[in-house]
């Protein structure tokens, strides 16, 4: 009995792993909102803040998000993705029917303008975020991420990953008049 009992002593424990793991994999894969970071800031307003300009020494100020509606997007130059939706990016200002903001985040200035003089810039303003901390306000995980700020300056939606124009015309378009 008792080498029976030491034969299958981890089988009930491993047996109820792969009962949670089998759970837990379902549970992920018909999440409705799978890959969706919810942003505590929906709904409210803007983080304020005051950056340098990257092309131009005006400051780049949260009060230039009011009164229109807004894409503000957080880029880099060492980020991937943000050079595969830059493109999109390009349409979108072509369009014009939303400005975006850009916030060039924990970037070397000199790349990013060499960035946008060979890739073209898509944005009306861009806050030079050196050392991160605007992001963070944000609530950026990484970049790139997108927020829609309606015309009272409240965000409205988040968008974590690159811009295709899928997601513009469904997500960001779709919920501006």
């Amino acid at each position: 009995m008792s080498e029976a009992v030491s034969r299958y002593r981890f089988a009930l424990p491993l047996g109820a792993f792969l009962l949670l793991l089998i759970v837990l994999i379902a549970g992920l894969y018909h999440a409705p909102e799978k890959g969706i970071i919810a942003s505590p800031l929906l709904g409210k307003a803007a983080p304020q803040f005051s950056l340098p300009g990257l092309l131009e020494p005006m400051p780049v100020q949260s009060s230039m998000l009011r009164g229109h509606w807004t894409l503000v997007n957080v880029w880099g130059t060492w980020c991937g993705q943000c050079r595969e939706e830059h493109q999109t990016l390009l349409q979108i200002k072509q369009e014009g029917r939303v400005p975006i903001y850009g916030i060039d985040w924990k970037d070397d200035d000199d790349q990013a303008r060499a960035w946008l003089s060979q890739l073209g810039n898509p944005y009306e303003r861009i806050g030079a975020d050196r050392e991160g901390r605007v992001a963070i306000d944000w609530g950026v995980y990484g970049a790139p991420e997108s927020f829609l700020v309606d015309p009272s300056g409240t965000i409205v939606y988040k968008h974590v990953g690159a811009m295709t124009p899928e997601v513009w015309q469904h997500e960001f378009l779709a919920r501006v008049p």
